[in-house]
């Protein structure tokens, strides 16, 4: 380590800065490949702005006083790749097989176009063939009603709106089960879990403004270059004005390092970069716990010596009234050893000292995680960790502080918010017992591990999806995709194709919908549709660009056309009216949750959203104990597993041409790897004592002892800063070595960032 940064010699790496020149060439790129008309340039001018459109990437916020242009590079892919004027037709379905397709791969397969026709998979001819949308919703409701409520799945994607959310869960309900995985079970499951145990809240406690008053900000497992670019500019606003920021992060990510604001002409015409992190530790993956107990042990000692002072580091008085449980934690953390925690943080005594120096100074400090922390067998005693950091100085529940996950999805929280939840406990199912006049199911539902067990096992006979990519997103793909197979009914509603439309059960559905971008015109008029950004803000986005097809339909109309075809007649259930109007169905949602969504239809183009509120912001704690509460972890690691010889930890990770598993081309510019995603990143020390040469093909192999090969290979080894024991890879592509059992121990989160795998030669 130098400075707390691992030297670049010998690594591949990326030698500018996150934006500048090339953020803007990237989007370029995707333009003249996608063959973009200049009427999309419109709607990248409307993107993330007050009554515009709301980016289907990315869930950060859109804040009020906006910059002129409010879209990323990664946004502006999503955009441009939703709009684009290529077409999946029914041609292309008749030239080829759906055998044929399964051997694409995924870039290939989404860069074919927009899906321009509802269609039914015909067996006997291995093809997707037309069907009309009253044969379509026809056809499944036929077969939803022969089958077991239990045994169907209605999975989300993350990307749908609140109406299309809410409606969503109503008619799985209304059917008979609360099987509503949705993408935040193999994302951000371990938030709602362990945020609701410890501050009482599943969410996030900031808001845009803490960020302008914070002194300090710690980032653990969040690669905000790629994954949430636009977080980059209040980042650089912070720092100049003398905010710290201190990132924990087993890949050096460029965003996190440094930036050159792309609207700033002077920046772009000096080259001037702002330098983001004042300290970069490359902790071991799965090493966070003990990297923050080492933080911890040093704010202890640092108390010790006020105490001597008549001073106090602790924050005493927040701790007596607002919280539980420190004296256990203090104990833990003073009877834990340097030599521990060193071992499996993989920084030394010094880099933590340092890094828990900036949190004794800082009066006002943000904590900032991503899948680093959320996707480890250990993930929730990692989150409870960073919280604990947080309630020392009472740095949860005032102007400036606050602990903040960073959401994936557009409208991954959303969802969860009006109804989409496997969990009863979480919905308020005697109200929508009241308003619908009908009898919840109140047992848990599945799921996406719960899900995909039932599968493996059978008793799961259909799936819906609405958006997404489930078979490629999921571990264990091998085995899932010849269980996928043996179901009943598969469903899926899209607006490209991508592979998990490609296995499909005896009776199968494409439905093509319509884009966000897209203008949505129906009996009432042209619609608003609304979601939630990671700060718990809800937006108002209006399309306006010419639908893909004619025959393309809303999300909202073809869940209701497959409700309609499935459910008996309810008068108090208005299918019709809800399609026709959406407002109506936000109105039901402010009925339904008064307490949030109050006034919705009048609130929702408020700039820089609504703020649907938090009890934890307010000081107010819905735990067991009725305070926010310290916990002590079970194990210093968060990986699940142990060390052994030859055993490394494999972290899946996405490309900054990529989101989710949608692939828009090979180049991982802010990484320096350019041309292929089939690559093993290891550190050349490793590849010494390996024997390895940069460019050599190898296989990794999962080194988990049940029973099942699971192997990837065609892997090329390239040389990269990583901590020792650890190599990295692409999603989804190193799915299969994932075991659908390594998982998050109460979130069932699947655990994609620390895998025990060995190399093969």
């Amino acid at each position: 380590m130098i400075g707390g940064f691992m030297a670049k010699d010998e690594t591949v790496h990326y030698d500018g800065p996150a934006g500048g020149w090339g953020s803007a060439k990237g989007i370029a790129r995707i333009f003249a490949k996608e063959r973009n008309s200049p009427a999309v340039l419109d709607t990248l001018r409307r993107q993330n702005k007050p009554g515009g459109f709301m980016c289907v990437s990315c869930a950060w916020t859109k804040p009020a006083d906006h910059n002129p242009l409010e879209f990323c590079e990664n946004g502006a892919k999503a955009t441009l790749w939703e709009l684009t004027p290529r077409r999946t037709t029914l041609d292309f379905f008749a030239k080829h097989t759906v055998t044929e397709l399964q051997g694409w791969k995924d870039h290939d397969l989404e860069h074919e176009g927009r899906l321009t026709h509802p269609m039914r998979y015909d067996r006997p001819s291995d093809r997707y063939v037309p069907c009309s949308w009253e044969e379509a919703f026809t056809g499944i409701g036929r077969e939803l009603k022969a089958l077991d409520p239990k045994s169907v799945i209605f999975y989300a994607s993350g990307r749908a709106s609140l109406e299309t959310s809410y409606l969503y869960a109503l008619f799985a309900r209304l059917y008979g089960n609360n099987n509503l995985p949705d993408s935040s079970n193999m994302c951000h499951e371990t938030t709602s879990v362990g945020l609701k145990k410890v501050i009482g809240a599943s969410v996030g406690t900031s808001v845009f403004q803490d960020f302008s008053t914070c002194d300090a900000i710690f980032f653990f497992g969040q690669n905000t270059g790629s994954n949430s670019p636009r977080f980059l500019h209040p980042l650089q606003q912070a720092v100049k004005r003398g905010c710290k920021i201190v990132t924990f992060n087993p890949v050096r990510e460029k965003g996190l390092e440094s930036m050159i604001n792309p609207q700033s002409p002077t920046e772009m015409l000096t080259g001037k970069e702002t330098q983001i992190s004042c300290q970069y530790h490359q902790v071991k993956t799965g090493g966070d716990i003990a990297a923050v107990m080492g933080m911890c042990k040093h704010i202890f000692a640092r108390d010790d010596e006020a105490k001597q002072r008549g001073r106090s580091v602790i924050d005493r008085d927040f701790v007596a009234q607002h919280t539980d449980g420190l004296e256990a934690f203090e104990q833990k953390v003073r009877a834990t050893g340097w030599d521990e925690i060193e071992r499996e943080s993989g920084l030394t005594r010094a880099d933590l000292e340092a890094a828990g120096q900036v949190y004794v100074d800082a009066e006002r400090v943000i904590g900032i995680y991503g899948m680093g922390l959320t996707q480890q067998v250990g993930g929730f005693d990692s989150i409870a960790m960073l919280v604990n950091l947080l309630l020392l100085k009472g740095n949860i529940g005032r102007d400036g502080t606050g602990i903040s996950p960073v959401r994936g999805h557009s409208n991954v929280q959303g969802q969860r918010t009006v109804g989409i939840s496997e969990k009863p406990e979480f919905v308020p199912l005697d109200k929508l017992a009241s308003m619908f006049g009908f009898e919840p199911p109140r047992d848990t539902g599945m799921n996406t591990v719960e899900a995909c067990e039932g599968m493996l096992e059978g008793s799961v006979k259909a799936f819906v999806g609405l958006g997404g990519n489930f078979v490629r997103a999921i571990p264990e793909h091998g085995a899932m995709e010849e269980a996928w197979t043996k179901m009943r009914l598969t469903v899926q509603i899209a607006t490209k194709l991508n592979r998990s439309h490609l296995i499909n059960g005896e009776v199968a559905y494409l439905l093509p919908c319509l884009g966000r971008s897209e203008e949505d015109m129906q009996a009432s008029g042209p619609q608003t549709v609304t979601m939630e950004d990671s700060l718990s803000c809800i937006h108002g986005s209006v399309g306006k660009h010419k639908p893909a097809s004619e025959h393309l339909l809303s999300e909202i109309a073809i869940v209701a056309g497959i409700a309609k075809a499935t459910l008996p007649p309810n008068p108090k259930v208005r299918w019709d009216d809800w399609q026709g109007n959406y407002a109506i169905v936000r109105d039901l949602i402010e009925e339904t949750y008064p307490d949030k969504f109050h006034d919705f239809n009048k609130r929702m183009f408020t700039a820089g959203g609504f703020y649907r509120g938090n009890s934890a912001r307010e000081r107010i704690w819905k735990t067991e104990s009725g305070k926010a509460e310290f916990t002590v972890p079970e194990a210093l690691s968060a990986a699940g597993f142990e060390d052994r010889d030859g055993r490394y930890r494999l972290m899946t990770l996405r490309s900054n041409d990529q989101f989710n598993t949608t692939i828009y081309g090979y180049s991982d510019r802010l990484r320096g790897i350019e041309g292929t995603r089939d690559v093993l990143l290891i550190n050349p020390k490793e590849m010494a004592k390996l024997g390895l040469t940069e460019g050599q093909m190898v296989s990794l192999q999962t080194d988990i002892d049940d029973g099942r090969e699971r192997k990837v290979g065609g892997l090329k080894v390239l040389p990269f800063a990583l901590p020792d024991g650890c190599v990295a890879g692409y999603y989804p592509e190193l799915n299969p070595l994932i075991p659908l059992s390594l998982h998050e121990k109460r979130s069932k989160t699947p655990a994609s960032k620390a895998v025990p795998v060995r190399i093969l030669i």
